[in-house]
């Protein structure tokens, strides 16, 4: 994609995901996510050349305009988009795919002093939530949502849901059912599973009622007489 097309594309994902976006001029002065995301581009460009001191520098200016930090050396995919911003951190060997969404406070941070990959991969159309950490080289699939304020310190697989700290994975869910979960509509996977084992044990105690119906007024549970006293 040339440089302009590129612009265009990131400026109609802010309409795409934003509701509150009015018009172009308001998308291009009044959105620091995609400030951030522009001077991100150009110095992942120099970084890629090796100029790494002038790509810091650019790094450096656009946290101070943006309240967003983004490492240079970050591999950013198409059409990101950062809701509002502010105190979002993505370290140097973070790798983020494409259609991504994220909100503010969101941390993809690194556990270890090595030179080595050392930041999260977030997989396509993954949504983390305002405040969420993710920590480690750890893999977050596509179509993954991570909870408002969630920690996760582990691989979560494509289309779950992880919640709470630390982040506890919900599976089993389809794109469809993805698509139009907000942080609002996130489900609890241990109050799922709660709400399972309670109505399964209530299922037992109907099948258990349903025996005792069947059995002589004369014999106990157990099917043996019960001696009058």
């Amino acid at each position: 994609m040339t440089i302009f097309s590129t612009i265009r594309e990131d400026i109609r994902t802010v309409f795409d995901k934003d509701p509150a976006a009015r018009s172009t001029l308001e998308v291009i002065t009044c959105y620091p996510g995609l400030h951030a995301v522009w001077m991100h581009r150009l110095a992942n460009a120099l970084w890629k050349k090796r100029f790494f001191f002038i790509a810091r520098l650019i790094s450096h200016i656009s946290r101070f305009f943006t309240g967003i930090e983004i490492h240079p050396g970050a591999g950013i995919g198409r059409r990101f988009f950062i809701d509002h911003g502010a105190g979002v951190v993505i370290g140097e060997t973070s790798e983020i795919g494409d259609d991504v969404n994220i909100y503010q406070g969101v941390v993809l941070g690194g556990v270890s002093l090595k030179k080595e990959k050392r930041h999260p991969t977030i997989g396509n159309r993954v949504m983390v939530g305002a405040g969420a950490i993710v920590l480690g080289p750890i893999t977050i699939g596509d179509e993954a949502r991570i909870g408002a304020a969630s920690l996760v310190l582990s691989d979560v697989p494509p289309r779950a849901i992880a919640v709470g700290v630390p982040a506890r994975l919900g599976l089993g869910f389809s794109y469809k059912d993805l698509k139009n979960l907000t942080d609002n509509k996130l489900p609890d996977p241990i109050a799922e599973a709660f709400r399972l084992m309670t109505n399964r044990m209530e299922a037992l105690e109907e099948k258990i009622a349903e025996l005792e119906k069947h059995l002589s007024p004369g014999a106990s549970h157990t099917g043996l007489p019960i001696s009058a006293p």
